[in-house]
């Protein structure tokens, strides 16, 4: 990291930043509604090295930044505007951005990225290197900004600078999870409960069946979806579908903002439900869970597609508790939770089963509740 900061400056950076991607245990879409949601830190990590600058040009490196794109990007900071860049730079300076503009005397900084989350998978890519630029800015130039304002931050440079409309659940995980533990957030109020979630000590793990590949229905859909909620929540006569019930679905004339909403409602329920299982240790019933989520994501809300429905059938008739598709839909990855013994049995199933359905081989590793964003030296 430090030498290809280096290779990139031509000087050390002050220190380097990391943060995690995230994997939600159960709360998709419900983010955006003022809902619940229990994601949890993974190992993979976005590293961002960092040097500051004696101007206010922000310069920016990536080992993993396609070879059609300038080795670095660079502006001066007055001159950000959003919208003004379409390149996978344009998240970095976004948080410069985004900072500058909430009144935080953000200086020039050589920023150079690394990143092992797989992109395109569900697990927040984006938000790990938001995070952990983020972080490093807020040690360097505003160490009074809690992790959570950080956050808030970080959601802006992606709702307003890159043009992304995510919730907020990314960033708070990235930043405020810790290890052996999923959080409890509720989008709403902003408030977090670290929730036991120790799943070596059990004997369990969770693992991630990235299915590699993004169907393009993905980016036009999420905003039908959104759209659906809002308007499902006007026929309601309530502010977000996080104040509706189950009894309230007969107020929605049309039947598929109908089933939209009812997958908010009842995934609102399961995350509660999740929440209160993880308090008791009670892993293994979280299982029939999430399958009961993924049923939701697939009839109701209509976000999954054959490679995940396949990698969530096959996992669990191969000894999985329970399974289901994380993140966007239309591809990305599958949780599936597992004794970690069966493991070796499991990835071999899915693997066998995609071969025989003619799909590109999923990549399979397991995940474990890790640390959040930290300074790595």
């Amino acid at each position: 990291m430090t030498r290809g900061f280096f290779e990139a400056f031509g000087h050390d950076p002050e220190g380097i930043w990391a943060a995690p991607g995230r994997l939600n245990i159960i709360g998709e879409f419900t983010d955006y509604n003022d809902g619940f949601v229990l994601p949890m830190a993974i190992e993979a990590v976005t590293t961002a090295a960092v040097a500051r600058r004696h101007d206010d040009v922000i310069r920016v490196s990536s080992s993993g930044a396609p070879a059609t794109t300038t080795p670095i990007a660079s502006s001066r900071i007055c001159n950000l505007t959003p919208g003004n860049t379409a390149s996978w730079s344009s998240y970095a300076f976004g948080v410069v951005w985004a900072m500058t503009e909430a009144g935080h005397a953000i200086g020039g900084v050589d920023v150079f990225i690394e990143s092992n989350v797989p992109i395109g998978a569900g697990l927040s890519s984006s938000a790990a290197l938001e995070c952990a630029l983020g972080l490093a800015l807020r040690d360097l130039f505003a160490s009074t900004i809690s992790l959570q304002d950080l956050a808030l931050l970080c959601q802006r440079a992606e709702n307003a600078y890159v043009g992304v409309a995510s919730g907020i659940m990314d960033q708070t995980a990235s930043l405020c999870c810790t290890a052996g533990h999923a959080i409890e957030f509720d989008t709403r109020s902003g408030e977090i409960e670290q929730v036991n979630f120790d799943l070596s000590a059990a004997g369990l793990e969770l693992l991630v069946i990235d299915t590699q590949v993004h169907h393009q229905l993905a980016t036009s859909a999420y905003g039908d979806r959104r759209s659906a909620c809002e308007l499902a929540a006007k026929a309601i006569g309530v502010k977000a579908l996080r104040d509706a019930t189950l009894a309230d679905l007969d107020k929605i004339p049309d039947d598929v903002v109908r089933r939209r909403a009812r997958h908010v409602i009842t995934e609102n329920e399961r995350v509660l439900s999740v929440a209160a299982l993880l308090r008791s240790k009670r892993f293994i019933e979280v299982g029939p869970i999430l399958s009961a989520g993924h049923q939701s994501l697939k009839d109701d809300f209509e976000v999954s597609c054959a490679e995940l429905d396949l990698a969530v059938d096959t996992a669990t008739h191969a000894g999985a508790f329970g399974a289901r598709m994380i993140g966007g839909g239309f591809g990305g990855c599958v949780i599936a939770l597992i004794r970690s013994e069966d493991q070796r049995t499991i990835e071999r199933s899915v693997t066998a089963a995609f071969a025989s359905d003619g799909f590109t081989p999923p990549r399979i590793f397991g995940a474990l509740p890790s640390p959040g964003a930290h300074r790595v030296m």
